[in-house]
């Protein structure tokens, strides 16, 4: 493709998702594609001859844009705002387009110093102090091993630069809600400590863990010959946005010398706001935290920032300096592969430097208090109808539901549950997820996507209360 042959096609293609964008409230939610279908509809082998790119996009047309969930969609309630903020889209269009790696300071000096620049601004927002340092790491997924990876370390005098973790005479220790994110778990496999030696602390009827619980289990493990290790807190659980109190969780981490990593990642974003950041009170204690701005903040997808307390202990476990990659400039600047996992990172810094730049922080702001305005509505709605119940507290823009009909309960409930939800989902009128919470299924409605107005909660509420009601 030539430069030209690019401007061409890109101009359509910038055109198709303008005009997606201003109709996308047209389309069904949630695609109605069944399992294969895609799939069926195209060549088992790549095309010998190149194809015309009027067939090209026709086919993403007709095929791709026809087969997917609409995350952007203003009556989408699923998962987790994943706002993809057009300036933003922009940043990461432009960062493709320029193809550089980040293997170095030297390999594209602008890469490293815009991501220290906005890593530094979003700090600031978050009302996070000059003693964390950030970087920019794909997911939260990601951020939780490389925080599970340096807290074993930690605790093993590095033994990776040795014998490994084999050579550890003790049982490390990870503690967790019983609300925390699969990643965790997943971390715990991928860092070698092993499920058995992942402690999933009870939660309180706020669904944040108990802090005398927590203690109880460091306590019994030390005891025991066990390290306790790390410990994995929470602002923002998936299933109810609740949140561990970050304070004592710190106290009870220091007490037992192990790492404390933050997972705050839909709801960090929400520490933008200056009201709210009394729901992670201690922050400055921990170790670790990370916060994904590809969330609530709108950042393009992936975009996790994550900031660490002791950058000396990241940088021992994940520096990597072959002699290919070594310059003159190294003793002077910092380079990102020394702060994750790649080597290579991609320009992700200038998608939130377009976000933030763009929109300013105080449209950002009066969009998320838009959300918790919305939020507060839903949940004060549903807990003055019959049959209704707000399964847990409301703390931030997601409220978990149930409707409770006369005589049903237990399984069938969760039936019931599953049941009316599913059918909100095929009418395309609106996406909800539901998750398992306190033993039994809610529907969650997640308030976030950047179109998403009052009248769009009021029409999935609607839309709820025809689906579950009817039978």
């Amino acid at each position: 493709m030539t430069p030209e042959e690019f401007r061409s096609l890109g101009h359509r293609v910038v055109d198709w998702i303008a005009d997606y964008r201003e109709s996308i409230g047209d389309r069904p939610v949630m695609s109605a594609a069944e399992p294969g279908d895609i799939r069926r509809s195209l060549p088992d082998a790549a095309p010998v001859e190149a194809e015309s790119w009027d067939a090209i996009l026709a086919d993403f047309e007709g095929l791709v844009s026809t087969g997917i969930t609409h995350w952007q969609h203003p009556r989408f309630f699923g998962y987790f705002p994943g706002n993809h903020n057009l300036a933003s889209v922009l940043g990461d269009y432009l960062s493709t387009g320029l193809g550089v790696v980040g293997v170095s300071w030297q390999a594209s000096p602008a890469l490293t110093e815009l991501e220290d620049v906005v890593t530094d601004w979003a700090r600031r927002l978050f009302g996070l102090s000059d003693a964390w340092t950030g970087a920019i790491q794909d997911t939260a997924s990601t951020s939780t091993l490389v925080a599970l990876l340096t807290a074993r370390e930690r605790a093993t005098s590095f033994s990776a630069e040795g014998p490994g973790l084999a050579a550890s005479p003790q049982p490390l220790m990870v503690y967790a809600s019983e609300q925390s994110h699969s990643s965790v778990a997943k971390a715990c496999k991928l860092a070698g400590f092993g499920l058995d030696h992942l402690r999933l602390v009870p939660c309180d009827e706020t669904y944040g863990f108990r802090t005398d619980a927590l203690e109880a289990l460091m306590t019994e493990d030390r005891a025991e010959g066990r390290i306790p290790c790390a410990v994995v807190a929470t602002t923002g659980t998936t299933s109810s946005t609740a949140f561990d109190p970050i304070g004592p969780a710190a106290a009870a981490a220091a007490r037992h010398g192990a790492w404390l990593h933050v997972d705050a990642a839909m709801a960090g974003g929400g520490m933008i706001l200056p009201e709210l950041r009394h729901l992670w009170e201690g922050i400055e204690a921990a170790d670790s935290v990370v916060i994904n701005a590809h969330k609530w903040l709108g950042a393009a997808f992936d975009c996790a920032l994550y900031y660490v307390k002791d950058p000396g202990a990241l940088l021992r476990v994940m520096s990597t300096s072959p002699s290919y990659l070594q310059t003159a400039a190294d003793d002077e600047v910092r380079n990102l592969r020394d702060w994750g996992l790649p080597l290579g990172r991609r320009f992700r810094a200038l998608k939130l430097w377009f976000l933030l730049r763009a929109e300013g922080t105080g449209a950002l702001q009066q969009r998320l208090r838009r959300d918790l305005s919305n939020a507060r509505w839903l949940a004060r709605e549903a807990g003055s109808s019959p049959e209704w119940r707000v399964a847990a507290p409301v703390v931030l823009q997601t409220v978990c539901l149930r409707h409770e009909p006369p005589g049903l309960d237990g399984e069938a409930l969760d039936h019931h549950t599953r049941d009316w939800v599913e059918r909100v989902n095929r009418s395309g009128g609106a996406y909800l997820t539901p998750a398992r919470l306190g033993g039994r299924w809610v529907a969650r409605v997640s308030i976030g996507a950047e179109a998403t107005t009052s009248e769009d909660v009021a029409a999935v509420w609607a839309l709820m209360r025809r689906e579950a009601e009817r039978t």
